[in-house]
């Protein structure tokens, strides 16, 4: 019986492609321990313990990406966050890390242990902590392609995804059209009329919010339905005729396939799961870090599948000039999903044996 530690936790992006591949992992090793390391402030301790695993919690590492006082408690943290990894990790076999926070402690625990050590990672430009974990072990995967460092000689496996959307993409396969209207019927709209499906993440977008509601009017002028994600952080506005706002959308899949148009951040998993799924996306991405959103979307620009806006061109009346023809190039976009995803989980896992296999 062997010992999984896994580390992603923080945000959806981190968390669910970590689950994906504890879900092949369990399935394929029934009696192996699996535990989730992650920080109180994280969506982990929500997500992972309905998922049926234990969390680990460890001080959080932040670094404010501008020199600020709170620098002068980074080794302080460190340390902390380095110690508690170290006792998590005492007697595990095989530590897989997605990126983030939690993941550059856990990754210089496993270097002192000795632990092998497996990392995913699923933007086109690699994080700070999964380039520092990357000068510890040569077992290092991507989403897809990276042009240098040492992540450009990594093992390609697509981005995990969600049980629910790799089911809807195998169900999908024989018939799309029929899987797009059927979506959209059971999400309670009409199945001829124009759907946009709009998000910001789980946490939601003030910016994308705030020019949705500027537009509610405008959408219900022209007769297209809007199912505006708000996310869990912000307030839900009155919903009208052909406006149906929510804090969250629990069946994704569905959104995807259904929507004729998708107006969403473009962060890794996002995109992921809009390749498997989606037909038409305009991608605003998040105007920080270090641009990983831009390029995550490139590929479906090329292909296209999407198109991609700053967020300080992104207004009301952006949206309500380039709606209509937003719409006529999604309605010659390709009807069919993608694969290219459906098997990341299953690859990753299969480097965690190799690297479990050679210790």
């Amino acid at each position: 019986m062997a010992s999984i530690v896994l580390a992603g936790g923080g945000t959806a992006g981190h968390i669910e492609p970590a689950l994906a591949v504890a879900r092949v992992w369990k399935s394929e090793h029934p009696k192996d321990e699996i535990t989730f390391l992650g920080t109180a402030q994280g969506l982990e301790n929500t997500l992972i313990p309905v998922a049926g695993y234990p969390v680990r919690n460890i001080v959080k590492v932040k670094i404010s990406r501008k020199p600020s006082l709170t620098w002068a408690r980074i080794p302080y943290d460190l340390i902390a966050s380095v110690k508690t990894c170290h006792g998590v990790l005492k007697g595990a076999d095989v530590l897989i890390g997605f990126g983030g926070y939690v993941s550059a402690p856990a990754y210089i625990a496993a270097r002192i242990l000795g632990v092998p050590t497996i990392i995913h990672e699923a933007n086109a430009k690699p994080g700070w902590a999964n380039r520092l974990g990357a000068l510890f072990t040569p077992y290092l995967a991507v989403a897809h392609g990276v042009n240098s460092g040492r992540f450009s000689d990594a093992l390609i496996t697509g981005l995990p995804l969600r049980g629910d959307v790799c089911d809807a993409l195998q169900a999908a396969k024989a018939d799309w059209p029929t899987a797009r209207t059927r979506a959209k019927t059971r999400l309670g709209f009409n199945a001829s009329q124009p759907l946009v499906f709009v998000m910001g993440g789980s946490q939601g977008s003030v910016a994308i919010n705030t020019v949705i509601e500027q537009c509610v009017d405008m959408f219900s002028r022209k007769d297209i339905a809007l199912m505006h994600s708000v996310g869990r952080a912000n307030s839900v506005p009155a919903a009208s005729n052909l406006y149906r706002p929510v804090a969250y959308v629990d069946n994704m899949a569905d959104a995807y396939l259904a929507a004729d148009l998708i107006i969403a951040r473009s962060g890794a998993v996002t995109c992921a799961e809009f390749r498997a799924l989606g037909r038409y996306a305009l991608f605003v991405p998040l105007p920080i870090g270090n641009g990983e959103q831009f390029h995550n979307a490139r590929g479906l620009v090329a292909a296209g599948r999407a198109e991609v806006i700053d967020q300080r061109d992104f207004t009301a009346t952006y949206l309500q000039s380039h709606i209509d023809a937003l719409l006529v190039t999604s309605s010659s976009a390709p009807i069919e999903g993608s694969s290219l995803d459906a098997d990341a989980a299953q690859k990753i896992a299969a480097l965690a044996q190799h690297a479990l296999e050679s210790r």
